[in-house]
């Protein structure tokens, strides 16, 4: 099966490219970092000898969904699994943030998404079998000041997804929301030792290993998947954050931005 990746040029992106190549799938990964994913395209065609094409591509345009889906119709290629995992983190508060990085977090978390979900997901209803998989977070059940915008369109990757997946289950199509913890990236701009850290505490999950879990999870049609137990614990703190702990947060949200 021809498998389609987007942020697969770094992070948790990468690690799904290498795991259906692993298992074997060609692969078109998409980016807007052309030599970072030029480098992941040549280490998994020489890894793992499957077919790799690399697609340079703001994800973050308005037409941005309709030009991939065209040049994959345009060059035959039939898509049986796609992989939505491009986007960005920012953690500030809405009026003190540009609105550029928020039109691109919209872009990339909801427009571009629900669009190659719709162009593909058409396709894989017809041909009666399709993975989806959306990168959602456990931020989607959290109402936090500094993430209001990040932890929405979490929020609806997480909720449009399971919806999607009842639509299309019946015609042989699986979709899965992933919620992750913290990943241990450069997304969250911490320190290596900070890290490290946070992975040993079992706060933070390594991407190699989020991916070869979510990418069984995508296979077994889950409609969410939320990795970690120490998450699981987490997620009813998550939904019940007490009014004075919100508060002390965003006084010192606001400090650190003076």
């Amino acid at each position: 099966m021809l498998a389609l990746v987007t942020g697969a040029s770094s992070g948790i992106g990468a690690q799904y490219a290498f795991e259906l190549a692993k298992r074997g799938h060609d692969l078109i990964i998409v980016s807007n970092q052309e030599k970072e994913l030029g480098e992941v395209a040549r280490e998994i065609a020489e890894t793992y000898r499957v077919a790799v094409e690399p697609i340079c591509m703001d994800l973050a345009r308005s037409e941005a969904a309709e030009e991939l889906y065209g040049m994959c119709q345009s060059s035959g290629k039939k898509v049986e699994i796609l992989v939505n995992d491009a986007g960005v983190f920012f953690f500030n508060s809405l009026t003190n943030t540009d609105m550029r990085r928020i039109d691109v977090m919209l872009q990339l978390h909801v427009v571009t998404v629900t669009k190659l979900c719709r162009l593909f997901g058409e396709d894989m209803k017809r041909e009666q079998h399709g993975y989806i998989l959306n990168m959602s977070s456990l931020s989607a059940w959290m109402m936090f000041p500094g993430i209001s915008v990040y932890e929405s369109t979490k929020a609806y990757l997480r909720s449009f997804s399971v919806a999607l997946s009842y639509e299309l289950n019946p015609f042989g199509v699986g979709v899965t929301a992933v919620c992750p913890g913290a990943v241990d990236t450069g997304l969250y701009n911490l320190s290596m030792n900070l890290r490290r850290l946070a992975v040993r505490l079992g706060v933070s999950i390594p991407p190699e290993k989020l991916a070869k879990k979510a990418i069984a999870k995508m296979f077994k049609k889950r409609r969410q998947y939320i990795p970690g137990l120490i998450n699981y614990l987490f997620l009813p703190f998550c939904k019940h954050l007490p009014d004075f702990l919100i508060s002390l947060i965003m006084k010192k949200i606001e400090c650190f931005q003076k």
